[in-house]
């Protein structure tokens, strides 16, 4: 049975998908809009969503939460004085998916990530 099976593996182990999380957020956060695969922005989308409801409120307890995950003093500072204040009366969906078709390559869906605004 798959029951609490939610999140994709993406062929890699925990601690490289955690990296390759990481690494994107911090993009994602930086920049307002990144390029990547198809499940893998299905992936980052309640990651970023948690991180941008953290940024809402400043707090102490909510800027240490946000540490955790993205560890760059100007990411934080980026995320709770501007992203944060940006969504303050939005109750969600600050993300949005486009499909931008396949990849050369490999025929991997491709698709682009960004800030809603």
């Amino acid at each position: 049975m798959r029951h609490g099976m939610v999140n994709r593996k993406l062929g890699r182990t925990s601690a490289h998908r955690n990296a390759l999380f990481r690494n994107q957020l911090s993009s994602l956060i930086e920049h307002e809009r990144i390029i990547t695969t198809l499940p893998k922005a299905k992936e980052l989308r309640p990651q970023i969503e948690r991180l941008v409801t953290l940024g809402k409120n400043d707090s102490v307890h909510n800027r240490r939460q946000a540490e955790r995950v993205v560890g760059d003093d100007g990411l934080i500072a980026k995320l709770f004085d501007t992203l944060g204040p940006r969504f303050t009366e939005r109750p969600g969906g600050y993300t949005r998916i486009i499909k931008l078709g396949t990849r050369q390559g490999d025929g991997a869906e491709i698709a682009q990530i960004q800030l809603v605004k």
